[in-house]
């Protein structure tokens, strides 16, 4: 399974070179730390989803001696092995360039880049290939520009759910939200499982 996380970043090479350009450029952008660690963290596992998708890579994959549960957890697995790299390089970006940032833009960063993988991971197996990655990086965007606003009109309209939120501590708070998203993703990830056993290549 280690090897299929490998193979992931070796064909990846040449678009990890533009990885640090692309980071640079939301960071000069003044963009906020927890908007560059999300889009940091989406970087190398999306880029891995369109470039099978492209090349229909399924057929390999499953000549090789891998089990289908393997490939799915290569790829789960994956996501948040190259997630942790990404946060590190970008954490380091921005100390070079004398950005601040905290653990909670961290925390809000993975967290949000875990819950959309948890929703859009499943899409790969179960969407035709072919418009997924488009789909996808439209979502992506959309979630970005209308996330925000969306939130804050929940949070006028349902005021008592979020007077009960803001009442809570900060640890049950950051604990409550970091078992919901890991729930989440492993509820995703038995159901990437559970389709893609039964999906014909």
């Amino acid at each position: 399974m280690f090897h299929l996380m490998k193979r992931d970043v070796i064909l990846q090479k040449k678009q990890l070179i533009i990885f640090l350009p692309f980071i640079l450029f939301f960071i000069l952008m003044d963009a906020h730390p927890a908007l560059i660690f999300l889009v940091a963290s989406f970087f190398i596992p999306f880029n891995t989803y369109a470039y099978d998708e492209k090349a229909e890579t399924n057929i390999l994959l499953n000549s090789l001696p891998y089990t289908r549960k393997e490939i799915i957890a290569s790829r789960y697995l994956g996501a948040v092995f190259y997630m942790i790299i990404a946060i590190g390089l970008t954490s380091a970006a921005l100390f070079v360039f004398g950005k601040l940032f905290s653990l909670t833009d961290i925390a809000i960063g993975s967290g949000l880049f875990l819950l959309f993988a948890a929703c859009t991971f499943p899409l790969f197996y179960i969407l035709k290939p072919g418009y997924i990655t488009t789909a996808v990086i439209i979502g992506f965007i959309l979630l970005s520009g209308i996330g925000p606003p969306f939130v804050a009109y929940l949070a006028e309209q349902f005021s008592g759910i979020t007077d009960f939120i803001m009442k809570l501590s900060i640890p049950i708070l950051y604990t409550g939200s970091a078992v919901l998203i890991m729930l989440m993703y492993l509820l995703s990830w038995g159901f990437s499982t559970a389709i893609y056993q039964r999906k014909v290549f």
